[in-house]
């Protein structure tokens, strides 16, 4: 079948997710941070992720701006950082204006030019989405915004991926699937959707029972993928 629709996760994949502790490292009010900001938001994201697995094995669900804060508060005692509750409160507000990647406007501008429906699925609630795709400006290139909130249970549960089908009406090998996240785009794999792994980092292959269709370095070749010459 033909790509009808292309669906992005929304943190590591469209947004930056280091920008926060970039950002607040490079003026003058947290000297401290300057040279751990790295570390920081490496610790930060990997607890975020962990604290969403976890819930969704145990049935404990909570939004992802709870999740959010968890990790930062796991990271920020984990650098050492822990005492300053200013720094806690400007990285948090940061996370509300998450900077999108330079190539994602004109990827998304060209497969909306192309006619494809474009969306975001993310573990991320409405509210933080919201402010996210208005600070990058993505909002009129973009058909949906898909939060887990509607379903209780973070990814890689299959009720996620099935969003995509009940809100947009298309057949899942209709659906080019963009993740950052190596688990995710397997699963997405798994689940049926024509998956690619944004390998920002360069990471291995995750020892997964599915494998991606397509590994990229970045979004820029997103609009070939899905048939646009």
């Amino acid at each position: 079948m033909p790509i009808t629709t292309c669906v992005f996760d929304a943190y590591g994949t469209l947004f930056d997710v280091s920008a926060a502790a970039r950002l607040a490292a490079a003026g003058p009010e947290f000297p401290a941070l300057a040279d751990r900001w790295a570390e920081l938001a490496a610790h930060w994201r990997t607890k975020q992720l962990q604290y969403t697995w976890l819930r969704a094995i145990a049935n404990a669900h909570a939004d992802f701006w709870s999740v959010t804060q968890d990790g930062l508060d796991w990271a920020l005692q984990a650098t050492g950082l822990d005492g300053d509750p200013a720094l806690r409160r400007r990285l948090l507000d940061l996370y509300w204006e998450l900077q999108a990647y330079p190539e994602v406007p004109g990827m998304l501008e060209a497969l909306k030019a192309a006619g494809l429906k474009t969306a975001i699925l993310s573990n991320g609630s409405p509210d933080m989405l919201d402010g996210a795709v208005k600070s990058a400006g993505i909002g009129g290139v973009l058909d949906a915004v898909l939060s887990v909130e509607s379903v209780g249970v973070f990814k890689p549960d299959a009720r996620v991926y099935a969003l995509v089908g009940q809100r947009l009406g298309c057949a899942d090998d209709e659906v080019l699937f963009v993740s950052s996240n190596g688990w995710d785009a397997a699963a997405a794999a798994g689940f049926g959707f024509v998956s690619v792994w944004a390998n920002r980092a360069g990471e291995p292959m995750e020892r997964l029972p599915w494998k991606p269709a397509h590994v990229v370095a970045d979004l820029t070749g997103i609009p070939a993928l899905a048939g646009i010459r």
